[in-house]
C-alpha cells in the first residue's frame, strides 16, 4: 500500500527540540520507508525557531514551513497544518518529543486495518506534576460526562487522521477551537492504542496552569450547554428554598411574633443571592462572548511566510 503521511507540528519557541526532533522523526520515516511531509508551524514564536526551521527546509524539501503573523494559540496553530497538509493521513505531534515518534508505526498499522482515526492513548506522564497529572485526569471525566460526544479520555492530539477525516475537520468554520473535542465530533471509525509519554526533552512548556484553566472552559463551553443548564437548576433550587423559606417567616411571625433579627442575616441573604446572580450572568457572559466573536467572521489565522509549500497544494482558505 502506497501513502503519503503529513506530520503536523506546531511551534512556539521551541528552538532547543528542533534538531533532535528532526532526526528522531526522519529516522523513524525512513526506517519504516515512509513517504512524508513535514508541516511545521511557526506560531509566533520569539526565539529563534523560525530562523533553524528555514535552515531545514533549505536542506529537505519534505520540510514545509508555515510562519503566522502572530501567536494564534496551538488550537489554531493546528487548524493550520490541517489546511496544508497533502497526505494520505495525517498526524498532530508536539515538538518536544513528549510524544515518540517510535508510536507512529502503531497509529499507521491500526490505520492500515481500515480505521479512520487512531488517537493515542497515554498510560503514563513523564515529567509532570502531580497537580497536573490530578487535574488533567479530572478534566477529562468531567468533561465526559458534560458533552454528548465521546471525548476520550487522557488523550491528547496526537493521533493518526485518514484524508477524509481531516477534509470533514477543514470543513469547520468555528473560531473558538477545542481540537481534542472536533476530532471526536466528525466522527467516522476510530480506535485506539496506548503508549508512555515521555517527558519533554528541553525547555519549558508554555501552558501554564491559568492557559489550562482557560483550556478547560473552552473546551466545556465549546461542546456543552451544562453551564447553562447548571445556571437554570440552580436558580431554580435557590427559588424553592427562598420559597419555602418566606412560608417559614410567614408562619412564624403569625404565630410567635418577628423581633427582626437585624443586620447580619440580611446582609448574608443579599451576598448569597448577589453572587448566585454575578455568577449566572458570568456563564451566560462565557457564551455570548463566543457567539459576538464567531459573528466577526475574521480569518481564522494570517501566515506571514511559506516555505517549500506548492502553489498547487490544497486550498487553504480560513
Amino acid at each position: 500500500m502506497e501513502f503519503k503521511l503529513s506530520l503536523i507540528v506546531p511551534m512556539y519557541n521551541e528552538e532547543a527540540n528542533i534538531d533532535t526532533f528532526y532526526r528522531s522523526i526522519t529516522s523513524t520515516m525512513l526506517k519504516n520507508s515512509y513517504n512524508f511531509e513535514i508541516i511545521c508551524i511557526n506560531d509566533g514564536s520569539k526565539d529563534n525557531t523560525l530562523l533553524l526551521l528555514r535552515e531545514l527546509a533549505h536542506n529537505d524539501e519534505r520540510i514545509k514551513v508555515i510562519d503566522l503573523s502572530r501567536n494564534f494559540g496551538k488550537e489554531v496553530a493546528m487548524s493550520a497544518g490541517l489546511k496544508y497538509a497533502s497526505g494520505d493521513a495525517i498526524i498532530p505531534i508536539d515538538a518536544d518529543l513528549q510524544d515518540p515518534p517510535d508510536v507512529i508505526p502503531l497509529l499507521v498499522n491500526k490505520w492500515t486495518e481500515g480505521y479512520d482515526v487512531v488517537y493515542a492513548t497515554r498510560t503514563k506522564r513523564e515529567g509532570e506534576t502531580a497537580l497536573k497529572k490530578m487535574t488533567a485526569h479530572m478534566f477529562y471525566r468531567v468533561i465526559a460526562k458534560l458533552t454528548r460526544i465521546d471525548i476520550p479520555e487522557d488523550t491528547g492530539d496526537f493521533r493518526l487522521m485518514s484524508r477524509q477525516v481531516v477534509d470533514a475537520l477543514n470543513q469547520l468554520p468555528e473560531h473558538h477551537r477545542f481540537m481534542k473535542g472536533l476530532f471526536s465530533w466528525v466522527g467516522y471509525k476510530q480506535t485506539s492504542i496506548t503508549y508512555e509519554r515521555e517527558a519533554r526533552f528541553a525547555g519549558k512548556t508554555s501552558f501554564n496552569y491559568w492557559k489550562l484553566w482557560n483550556f478547560a472552559i473552552e473546551g466545556i463551553t465549546s461542546f456543552s450547554f451544562a453551564p447553562l443548564q447548571f445556571s437554570s437548576y440552580l436558580g431554580f433550587f435557590v427559588s424553592i428554598t427562598s420559597f419555602i423559606y418566606m412560608i417559614y417567616l410567614i408562619f412564624n411571625t403569625i404565630f410567635f411574633g418577628n423581633p427582626v433579627a437585624g443586620y447580619p442575616s440580611l446582609m448574608v441573604a443579599i451576598l448569597f443571592f448577589g453572587g448566585i446572580q454575578l455568577i449566572t450572568l458570568g456563564i451566560i457572559g462565557e457564551y455570548i462572548g463566543r457567539i459576538y466573536n464567531e459573528t466577526k467572521r475574521r480569518p481564522l489565522f494570517l501566515v506571514r511566510e511559506e516555505i517549500n509549500i506548492p502553489s498547487s497544494s490544497v486550498s487553504r482558505k480560513n
